[in-house]
């Protein structure tokens, strides 16, 4: 019999603050007795209890305690089997009681960690309890906590939210008396990759020291088929235990485009108990040039990457399994073939998908600003880099751990020494090549441990923190000759999803004489410091969509370039962004907080796809502006040789695409609009295939002046959910298309908005775009009204009862 996982799902209840202590937690229940409160609310994991206040606009997301408790229903097949509880991740310091007994406490959110509970089962089974107020079941209580610790990292002052709760899976796992704790693949081959070997360490679960087991090994291919099976006796002395190793002659390789998995399965078997432990492994063989490209597998590969937080509109960090693949395969979709995973070790859900679709990963430990602290922060960084490394040391997928990111930021301590930040950093990068010699260590931003790591990211945020994006090419060819291995992470920059400009580039102006492209302290602030786009600009998509089209067009003329990596895929929630048009947002991402695609999703695919596809700009855009018989330009991004496009069915004609012709790789046509609405059509071709896109935007032509009133009025009904948008106009009705004011939505009855979401159209405040802003209602009966309000203009209403 193999050992049996259970996800911990449901029946669970949560408090968010602090108790007295557990006997709190499993006292009896006597209803309307004050002694018994506070009242638990029942939830599902995994589960955050920043969920909601992390998008909250005007307050501080609750860092503190919270306590959860459920009882379980113990039914170990195995005689004198272990019971344990595998955390998959738990934020941020969390202790375990069964009943009474504390059992466990772990420091560190990202990270997974097993415990054993079997005495502590036991004993409770032996108390009157068991059967008298728990029916047979065990309780189990967990207190997790995200209060600020400067002895804990990561450091308050990142650019992300310090998330609480259990929010990734935790399972109940019932193993036998000697199960495998961890299984370490070492799976080696050259560039040709004409002979494989698999090297094989295992650490065993082994509490009543058993001597020895009977261990087979079987390797099946990616077709699924049994190629190579062998046995041997293990004297369970030393640990790790090393394995006979396995040859494979002419592996299949692992790739991006065929990311073929083989699947290595352990069977110990010790007196009458089995258990089987089973890993995918791949084989592939990487290369970072010195002062040159990547390779894989022998072949140049140009590194198309991007980031991924932990993080989604309505849950926080608690995304489920589906959620997580279905963000990954949308990135694969956008033609991703590298991902760095910011800023701290992730669900072992992403790596099983970047394994499975073909998606190289930059891992990382939260060694993120501040500085450097004691000895108690220190040796949480090492424990975090072992843990990672171990817990994701079989995905083919991972090439590089990440030791740290802006370490020359100071602020959590008095002292910033950095030569002490230096010498931990030498610590870690050895200790990261001791546990795994096969892959390399990086760091980003950080010039002066740039020589320590294997691999260096400087800090290139061409037209967006500094300089104009048409600087991107020099800057990095700079940064580039500077370190042996370079590789450009983060890059980009903030569009408030929904907001376009007629000339997106005007800002640029203002900042032309930027001699640096990096960022500084204080760049990400909306106020003071010199002219950027980041303060300056108009935070539109059509700004970004052009920023992104030249950095790509440019990637394509770097042969010397390993790869980049866009910051990020998706907005995420940040602790010191407030002020942004969606409040707590940090809105770099090509897809919104609920995975709603922004234009420039579809410019990626453009450059980085092979199925034809083709994207007129403006889906988010119903009404262009400017003055009647005035060319306006339409750009449409496809990967296709050619396209024609049609207003209101008459051909503009033909273009051919060339990836240099920027922007849009040429597909661009200037066009007379009529005033009204208009209908835009394009058809494109590639390789005998035929791909379409129409788009419909009203064209206006009046000119407006400065807000006078705030409109609303109701866009649908979808059964009892209400999309309502608010618009700006000027004391002659006209629609301000220019219009940024913060709008701030209310609603009273029966009903509530669906708000805290982090999103454009799921904030109830949020910047205008384009002089609009959009919210939507979820109606539980049918008196309800909805408020829009902009500071110095009226407060208007909207009466939904009875629609």
């Amino acid at each position: 019999m193999a050992q049996q996982k259970q996800r911990l799902t449901d029946n669970w209840e949560f408090v968010r603050q602090d108790l007295g202590g557990v006997w709190e937690v499993v006292r009896p229940y006597k209803p309307g007795n004050p002694e018994t409160l506070p009242i638990w609310e029942a939830v599902t994991l995994p589960h955050c209890y920043n969920a909601v206040d992390a998008v909250a606009p005007d307050v501080n997301y609750y860092q503190g305690p919270a306590w959860y408790r459920t009882t379980l229903d113990i039914a170990n097949p195995y005689t004198n089997g272990r019971v344990l509880l595998h955390f998959e991740g738990a934020g941020q310091k969390t202790e375990v009681y069964v009943h009474m007994q504390k059992v466990a406490e772990h420091v560190g959110g990202y990270d997974e960690w097993t415990i054993d509970i079997t005495e502590a089962v036991e004993a409770f089974k032996s108390m009157d309890t068991y059967m008298e107020q728990f029916q047979g079941k065990v309780p189990l209580s967990i207190r997790c906590d995200n209060s600020r610790d400067l002895e804990l990292i990561p450091s308050d002052l990142s650019d992300f939210n310090l998330y609480g709760g259990i929010y990734r899976y935790l399972n109940l796992v019932y193993v036998p008396q000697l199960s495998v704790d961890k299984l370490f693949a070492t799976a080696r081959t050259d560039a040709k990759g004409t002979d494989g070997q698999i090297q094989i360490n295992t650490r065993f679960h082994n509490p009543n020291r058993i001597q020895q087991a009977d261990v087979a090994v079987e390797l099946f291919g990616p077709n699924g088929k049994l190629i190579k099976s062998q046995q041997q006796r293990v004297v369970l002395v030393d640990s790790p235990s090393t394995i006979e190793s396995i040859g494979v002659e002419r592996p299949v390789l692992w790739s991006p485009t065929d990311p073929s998995l083989y699947t290595l399965r352990l069977i110990v078997v010790a007196g009458n108990d089995t258990a089987t432990h089973t890993e995918r492994i791949g084989f592939r063989h990487f290369e970072f040039a010195e002062k040159g490209p990547f390779y894989l597998n022998g072949e140049r590969l140009l590194l198309q990457g991007t980031h991924r937080h932990e993080d989604h509109a309505g849950v926080g960090a608690a995304m489920t399994e589906g959620m997580i693949w279905h963000e990954m395969r949308m990135m694969k979709d956008m033609g991703v073939n590298f991902i760095r995973l910011g800023h701290y070790q992730q669900s072992r859900i992403v790596l099983e998908a970047c394994d499975s679709l073909g998606i190289l990963v930059w891992e990382e430990i939260p060694w993120c600003r501040g500085g450097l602290g004691g000895e108690v922060y220190r040796a949480q960084a090492r424990r975090m880099l072992t843990n990672m490394i171990e817990q994701h040391y079989n995905h083919p997928s991972v090439i590089i751990w990440g030791l740290g990111n802006e370490n020359d930021w100071p602020g959590d301590f008095e002292e910033f020494d950095k030569q002490k930040i230096r010498v931990f950093m030498k610590e870690l990068h050895d200790l990261s090549h001791q546990l795994d010699p096969t892959r390399k260590t990086a760091i980003r931003r950080c010039d002066f441990c740039k020589d320590i790591v294997d691999v260096y990211s400087p800090s290139i945020w061409a037209g967006w923190y500094r300089g104009i994006y048409t600087d991107y090419k020099t800057a990095s060819r700079t940064e580039f000759e500077k370190v042996n291995h370079f590789l450009h992470v983060e890059w980009g920059g903030d569009s408030h999803a929904r907001r376009h400009s007629e000339n997106p580039d005007n800002g640029l102006s203002s900042v032309m004489n930027s001699t640096t492209a990096d960022e500084r302290a204080g760049d990400a602030s909306l106020f003071g410091g010199p002219a950027r786009v980041s303060k300056d600009g108009d935070w539109s998509e059509s700004y970004i969509s052009n920023l992104i089209d030249w950095h790509l067009k440019e990637q394509e003329t770097m042969p010397w370039l390993t790869g980049t990596a866009y910051w990020p895929f998706k907005d995420f929630s940040t602790p010191i962004r407030p002020e942004n048009p969606v409040p707590y947002v940090n809105q770099k991402g090509v897809v919104e907080r609920n995975f709603t695609k922004k234009e420039s999703y579809y410019i990626f695919q453009s450059y980085w796809t092979e199925k034809p596809m083709v994207h007129i700009y403006g889906h988010s855009w119903p009404v262009r502006w400017g003055k009647m018989g005035e060319e306006r330009m339409v750009k449409v991004y496809s990967n296709c040789t050619e396209a024609e496009l049609f207003v209101n069915g008459v051909s503009q004609g033909t273009r051919h695409r060339n990836s240099q012709d920027f922007p849009a790789a040429g597909l661009r046509w200037m066009v007379v609009l009529q005033e009204g609405e208009n209908t835009l059509e394009v058809v494109a071709q590639k390789d005998g295939v035929t791909v379409k896109d129409s788009i419909t935007q009203i064209y206006q032509a009046a000119v407006w002046g400065s807000p006078a009133t705030v409109q609303i009025k109701a866009l649908k009904t979808d059964a009892d959910t209400v999309t309502v948008q608010a618009t700006l106009v000027d004391e002659k009705g006209v629609l301000c298309l220019d219009a940024a004011d913060y709008i701030h939505f209310s609603t009273v009855g029966e009903g509530y908005l669906l708000a805290e979401q982090g999103t454009s159209d799921g904030s109830r405040t949020v910047q205008a775009y384009n002089g609009r802003a959009i919210i939507r209602l979820k109606r539980t009966g049918s008196n309800l009204v909805v408020a829009a309000k902009v500071d110095d203009l009226q407060t208007v209403i909207l009466n939904l009862s009875g629609d």
